[in-house]
């Protein structure tokens, strides 16, 4: 027999007076080229699961992986000049 435990944890984790912190906006804020930029890619790979990708889903998922590529130089180019909380870098 499997005991039932408590899932007071899991539960106030989501409660709705917790909200994220400026910071965690902020971060989240800059990577929102990357995040974007993997949904293009995911997109243009869900377009070809269920056929032969033509030369045009090559060259649409070839740009867009460049494109995701791309935003995540920039956001580690950007974020490399900054220091981490604490000293810790």
């Amino acid at each position: 027999m499997n005991p039932i435990v408590t899932v007071q944890d899991a539960v106030t984790a989501f409660a709705d007076w917790i909200e994220p912190t400026d910071a965690e906006l902020d971060a989240i804020e800059q990577e929102m080229p990357v995040i974007l930029a993997d949904v293009d890619l995911l997109d243009a790979h869900i377009a070809t699961l269920d056929r032969t990708p033509t030369e045009l889903d090559t060259r649409r998922i070839r740009r867009a992986r460049r494109r995701a590529l791309n935003a995540r130089a920039a956001l580690v180019n950007h974020t490399a000049g900054t220091s981490l909380p604490g000293g810790a870098a």
